[in-house]
Formats: C-alpha cells, structure tokens, sequence
C-alpha cells in the first residue's frame, strides 16, 4: 500500500510580530525528525501549504535527513484555518496584539488562559451558528482541505509522500478517515505535538489511519522539544 507521511510543522513563534516562522526549538524538531526519517522514509514527493512554517519545517527536516528531499509542492488546500480571526470572533479586543498580551499577562499561566480560551474560540467557530462571521467556515475548511488529500493522492498515485502541514488539517483528515465527530475532531486538534508524524495507507479507494501523532522521535533525543503550540 502507498504511504502518506503528515507532518504537523515545528513549534511556530507564538507571541512574536511574525507568528508564521519557526521558532529555535521549531528548527531543531524538524532536524531532528530528519534524522528520524533517515534510513526509514524515502519520499517520492514532499508536498505542503503554502505557509512560511511548512515550508521552514521541510527545510530543518532535509537539514537532519542528510540526502536530498524531493522539491516541496505547496497546496494551499492544505493551509491552517485563520486561528487569530476564530479568535478575534470570542474576543474582539484581542485583535490588538498588545491588548492581548496584556491580557494574557495578568494570568499566573498565559499560555494555559490562551489554549482556554483558543477552545471556547474553537467551540463557537465550529457550532456553525455564526458561519456569517468568519472568512472561512468550519465546513469550507474541512472541505477544502478533504478535496486537497484527494487531489494529493490522485497526482502521487502511489510511494511514500511526505506533507507539511498543520494540525486543523491533520484532525480533520484523521477525522474523515474515522468518521468521528466534530467534537472528536477538536480534542484530537488539542494534541497534536509540533513535527509530530500521522501516517495514512491508502491503494485505490481504500484509506487508512494506520499511526496518529507520533513524536517518539522527540522523546527519544530530548524530550524538552516536546510542544503543543
């Protein structure tokens, strides 16, 4: 059966002006996937959004494999939804940055308030009651993003494919693949660490979840690179 790698990126800059670029520790949990892929994955395409961290994630990757990667194609199908404007839409005052960090701040855990409050967001965004609200809607993303994993395995047709991509996309393959619901969908959302590696068997029409979320490789040479977000 033919393979496909997903690959969420490395840990993002979170609290940064530029939040699309991979972080110190981001760069070194992609090298050191790379270095996990060596010997065991040779990729026939690489594939990825078109966002700066998936392209910055298969470049620490190729920097740890050692041997040349294949080229990465950018399919935008495979892009993260808007997080900030989902967001935004739960707490409007939070488009100022610094409002928001401000906010954050007054916290004893400003990361634990934001991921709380990233859930409400989350809840509201995929409730489908307020659809009108958001760019892009709960349903647009899933479909978008289903549409691409079927182009992507149309054009490949067959080998091992490696894709660089983000954690909404991966939940929402994992859950079409599982018929799981919405909900189920959010809390896999939730867990999904940084590199972490889910692999999909597919031949003809039959598609598998055969791995979720595997980041042995970061427990096994510094299990500090472990992150969420």
């Amino acid at each position: 059966m033919a393979t496909i790698y997903l690959v969420r990126h490395g840990q993002a800059s979170f609290g940064k002006d530029n939040y699309d670029q991979l972080s110190p520790c981001g760069w070194e949990q992609g090298r050191v996937l790379g270095r996990w892929l060596s010997g065991k994955v040779r990729p026939d395409a690489v594939f990825g959004g078109n966002m700066e961290r998936h392209r910055e994630t298969v470049e620490a990757i190729a920097s740890g494999y050692g041997d040349a990667l294949p080229d990465m194609q950018a399919v935008s199908g495979l892009n993260e939804f808007d997080h900030m404007e989902v967001v935004e839409r739960l707490r409007p005052e939070w488009a100022d940055r610094q409002r928001m960090a401000s906010d954050l701040a007054a916290f004893p855990k400003p990361a634990r308030a934001f991921q709380q409050a990233f859930e409400k967001a989350m809840a509201r965004w995929v409730s489908g009651d307020h659809d009108n609200e958001y760019t892009e809607s709960w349903e647009a993303f899933r479909g978008r993003v289903i549409t691409a994993l079927d182009e992507l395995i149309e054009y490949t047709d067959g080998g091992e494919t490696l894709v660089s991509t983000s954690g909404g996309p991966i939940a929402v393959i994992a859950q079409h693949l599982l018929h799981l619901s919405d909900h189920k969908a959010l809390e896999m959302n939730n867990v999904i660490a940084n590199t972490s590696v889910s692999r999909i068997l597919y031949s003809g029409a039959r598609r598998s979840l055969a791995v979720f979320n595997n980041y042995s490789h970061l427990e096994a040479e510094d299990p500090a690179l472990v992150t969420f977000r």
